[in-house]
């Protein structure tokens, strides 16, 4: 298939590069809880419940004549955490849908943090609520996954896949300006992200032993899944040191990783070039370890 950047360009820069790929070809329905799935039919489910709160829905793409052998993409969306929605990937699932047609999907929301009730742990368990309702025997595939986040949603891809899977079913990670180790000095000494440590985590900057919890470069081993990392030099929301903590950590664990920063670039505001560069990257990478 020749390859159309502009279609994953939507992971990036959503507001300048909008892509719309319709599957006619797909029934849009949302049967009932119980509904076995056709194996042989192809599903694009909306709003599907994998727990009680309201926040905890996920859409699903699952495609036809799937078996156990069916591998999962899982799109987890940024917003500090405390903002965003499944919505914001929308348009990356529909180009996934594109270039792996074969994969199964699910784009997932999770209840958001706030002082009161903060990120973690209950996005990590939202996390893992999700993997087990796409597990279940009536969505026919596999527990194989690979994980796609941006910011909040590349730290949370991260923080799961390194501490939170003890079998392994995570199979590679795509992380886009994740944060990766919140014991940086870069942001624990900084006041411009005093209000992050909160919304992350009990106590904030005074729950050490939180904050170490929550840096997934400190949770890396040699048992971690192969990971490609994006960051912009000029982000003003995730220090850069934040990639060379998180890389060179799963370097020294021999675990195969690709990190790329973008000169002049911010928060995942690639140019056009970077963009291309980003999406050749992915490519290549999911056709090596998630094919």
């Amino acid at each position: 298939m020749q390859l159309n950047f502009n279609s994953f360009k939507t992971l990036f820069s959503p507001a300048i590069f909008l892509l719309l790929i319709v599957f006619s070809a797909c029934k849009k329905n949302n049967p009932g809880a119980e509904t076995d799935y056709d194996v042989a039919q192809a599903y694009n489910l909306q709003n599907i419940s994998y727990g009680t709160d309201n926040q905890q829905k996920m859409d699903i793409y699952l495609p036809a004549n799937r078996n156990s052998s069916t591998k999962v993409f899982v799109l987890i969306h940024g917003g500090g955490w405390s903002g965003g929605d499944k919505a914001d990937f929308t348009s990356l699932m529909n180009s996934l849908k594109t270039y792996y047609p074969n994969h199964a999907i699910i784009n997932i929301n999770y209840r958001l943090a706030t002082q009161s009730s903060p990120a973690y742990p209950k996005q990590i368990d939202d996390i893992q609520a999700a993997l087990n309702e796409i597990s279940l025997p009536k969505y026919s595939v596999s527990s194989q996954f690979f994980l796609l986040g941006a910011s909040a949603g590349g730290h949370l891809s991260l923080l799961y896949a390194y501490g939170f899977d003890p079998n392994h079913h995570v199979k590679g990670i795509c992380n886009t300006v994740g944060p990766s180790d919140m014991t940086d000095p870069n942001y624990l000494n900084n006041p411009v992200y005093a209000s992050v440590y909160p919304t992350l985590i009990s106590g904030g900057t005074q729950n050490q032993a939180g904050i170490e919890a929550v840096s997934p470069a400190l949770r890396v081993t040699a048992a971690s899944p192969p990971t490609i990392s994006f960051y912009g030099e000029l982000d003003p929301l995730v220090p850069t040191s934040q990639m060379s903590r998180l890389h060179d950590a799963l370097t020294a664990n021999n675990v195969y990783n690709q990190a790329t920063m973008y000169q002049g670039a911010g928060h995942g505001n690639w140019n056009t070039q970077q963009s291309n560069d980003c999406i050749a990257k992915i490519l290549l990478f999911v056709n090596t370890y998630f094919p």
